[in-house]
Order: C-alpha cells, then sequence, then structure tokens
C-alpha cells in the first residue's frame, strides 16, 4: 500500500512551491490534477508517473468525487507514490475533506501537503496586506455561492475592520455587488479584483462595492478582496481611521448584521 499526498500547487509560479512539493512531484508515480494547475508546475512532475486531469472544464466535471477518491485508493494499492494536485492550497475550497474521509475509510496513509492559498496570492499580486492593526483586524475566507446555501454567510461576523476575501465570485459582479450591499457594506468600501494572480496574465481591478456591479469580467481564475485594506489610497483611509474621522463620509462603518 502506497501514500497519497494532497499537494497545494500555489497560485501557478513554480517558485512558490514548496520544496517539499517539488520534491514529492518528482517522485511521483501517479498525478491527478485539477485544470487550474499551472503548466509550468505540471513541468515538475516526474517523467515516468502517469497524469491524469481530473478537472473541471467550461463547468463539467471530468470524474465525480467519488470517482477521484476511488482511484486514490485503487492507485495507492499499487504504487508507492499518489499525488492529488491541487491549486492553491488543498484544505481552502478544494474537497480535500472529502478524500481524505475516502482515504482515512480505505485505511490508506496520506499527508497534506499546504500550497499558497488564492487569498494570500492576491493580496500579494496588488500589493496590499490582508491585515493591519490600524485598519483590519481579522480576514473572512468565502465563496460566493449561487446554490442553495447561497444566504449562508455569516454577516454577524463582518465588521468595519474584516478583510473578505471571495473565492470564485463567478463572472455576474453585479450579483456579488447585490450580496454584499444586502449585508451591510457600505457602497464606498473599497474592493480588488485579481485575475490569475503572480502569473504573467495576471489582471488588477480596483474598485468599490457599489462600483463593482458594472466591471466587466475577468479571467479566471479570480478572487475579490473587500474591505479598509482593499485600496492603493490605503494612506488616507488609515489616517481618517486614526483620527477617528469619517469614512468616506460616514462617522464610522457600523458592525453589518
Amino acid at each position: 500500500m502506497g501514500k497519497v499526498y494532497l499537494v497545494g500547487a500555489g497560485p501557478g509560479d513554480p517558485e512558490l512551491l514548496t520544496v517539499k512539493a517539488a520534491r514529492i512531484l518528482g517522485q511521483a508515480n501517479i498525478v491527478l490534477h485539477d485544470s487550474l494547475v499551472g503548466r509550468e508546475v505540471l513541468q515538475l512532475i516526474s517523467p515516468q508517473a502517469q497524469i491524469i486531469d481530473v478537472g473541471k472544464r467550461c463547468g463539467m466535471k471530468l470524474l465525480t468525487q467519488d470517482e477521484i477518491n476511488a482511484l486514490l485508493i485503487s492507485y495507492a494499492a499499487s504504487h508507492q507514490t499518489v499525488v492529488r494536485l491541487k491549486g492553491g492550497d488543498p484544505s481552502v475550497f478544494g474537497r480535500a475533506g472529502e478524500e481524505l474521509e475516502a482515504l482515512r475509510k480505505s485505511r490508506v496513509a496520506f499527508e497534506i501537503v499546504p500550497g499558497v492559498t488564492a487569498a494570500l496570492s492576491a493580496a500579494a499580486a496588488a500589493g496590499i496586506s490582508l491585515t493591519d492593526r490600524r485598519a483590519a483586524s481579522q480576514i473572512l475566507i468565502t465563496t460566493f455561492s449561487r446554490g442553495k446555501n447561497a444566504n449562508a454567510m455569516e454577516w454577524s461576523a463582518v465588521t468595519s475592520t474584516t478583510t473578505l476575501a471571495i473565492y470564485m465570485p463567478g463572472s455576474d459582479y453585479a450579483e456579488v455587488s447585490g450580496w454584499l450591499r444586502e449585508g451591510g457594506l457600505p457602497d464606498d468600501m473599497p474592493c480588488v479584483i485579481v485575475s490569475q494572480a503572480l502569473s504573467s496574465t495576471q489582471q488588477i481591478r480596483w474598485s468599490s462595492v457599489a462600483a463593482l456591479a458594472r466591471e466587466a469580467k475577468l479571467p479566471a481564475p479570480a478572487l475579490l478582496i473587500v474591505g479598509r485594506v482593499a485600496t492603493q489610497n490605503f494612506e488616507e483611509i488609515v489616517a481618517n481611521v486614526w483620527r477617528g474621522d469619517a469614512f468616506s463620509g460616514a462617522a464610522e462603518i457600523p458592525t453589518v448584521s
């Protein structure tokens, strides 16, 4: 019985892989990867390894999650090093929990190798800090859901000093804008959309909660950062917060409820 490694591929730049991730890719017998894993990262895989794309194409899954789970278990029975390669970090919106449960039930040894997740990549690309002791004391990582759990957001946890990192904002930014406004965020709260962070095709667009509705779609993968830190004019905002003055015309941004 071999071992399954759930490896984070990061944003796509092979230099942002951990040393351990690069070593395991070079030793792999089987690699099952998502569609968003960068081509340069895939080139680090051992030439002797079998490479299987299990990602999505135009919203269609090549394999179901149950089928991927079964493949991991099956390959571990006959290969020493099986890699499940995921964009970003395996534990953030990567369905790692379902795969780990299946491996545990089948008594297959596994190990998680972390990667640089999209929120960190996007912030680095935009040149901003997700937290700042002067204006942002917490980060809330979430995804914009259009399904049955669309209203599952715990808005009571969002305050004026929260930075929202919204994965998979989709193609209709107007819908996201309305969701944020319904949650209580002010129209002038800064936000930034980062597309294909830290790649040669990266795009960055600065906006606000209200203006977001008029923004054109950027290519996936994209991430939306919302909060006081999501601006290029942070010095002015910090000055207002530090003095206790108005934030874009309001006495103070109230806690969202």
